[in-house]
């Protein structure tokens, strides 16, 4: 694991330069599939509003809008190209026919939730929509939890830093 020092040196600059832009870049990429560090990025950003060089409303509206556009892409791919992979592939890394079967079951059980807690897990935040599309998922159920989700985890990553920064008067280097 990166040191969150580290991670932040990395990212900071890029959100400094780019602003907004860059976040929701390293966020909707993040959603379905790249391995980024998207919480590191709104953690930055976070308090780069804070310390007045990004709006938090521009934060939040980016963060979150990547994120549903994100896992809805992966979705999408997972829906129409997702499932023949999973059934060719899937065996040689102990997805079998029956494990996959029991994981739709299991999608379309507890489905909703699944995708609204997977974004604070990594790993499974990165395959979230690509699963939930390869399993079937009705559209009409992700596109609300995959929001809902997105809402709690921006909130979270952006509000947390934000509001410890300007409560207890962190110092920031300019």
């Amino acid at each position: 694991m990166i040191p969150l020092e580290h991670a932040l040196s990395i990212i900071e600059p890029w959100i400094t330069a780019y602003g907004a832009f860059a976040l929701f870049v390293a966020i909707y990429l993040e959603s379905f599939g790249a391995p980024l560090p998207s919480e590191s990025a709104l953690f930055s950003a976070s308090l780069l509003a804070a310390r007045g060089d990004l709006s938090i409303v521009a934060v939040v509206i980016a963060g979150w809008s990547a994120a549903v556009l994100g896992d809805t892409t992966g979705y999408f791919i997972g829906r129409f190209g997702g499932r023949p992979l999973l059934m060719r592939f899937g065996p040689s890394i102990g997805l079998t026919k029956e494990r996959l079967k029991f994981m739709a079951l299991q999608m379309h059980r507890h489905g909703f939730v699944v995708v609204m807690l997977a974004r604070f897990i990594w790993g499974l935040r990165q395959l979230n929509g690509l699963l939930a599309g390869s399993l079937s998922m009705p559209v009409i159920r992700f596109i609300p939890a995959n929001s809902i989700g997105a809402a709690l985890w921006v909130g979270v990553w952006v509000f947390g830093p934000y509001l410890v920064a300007n409560w207890f008067g962190l110092p920031f280097h300019r």
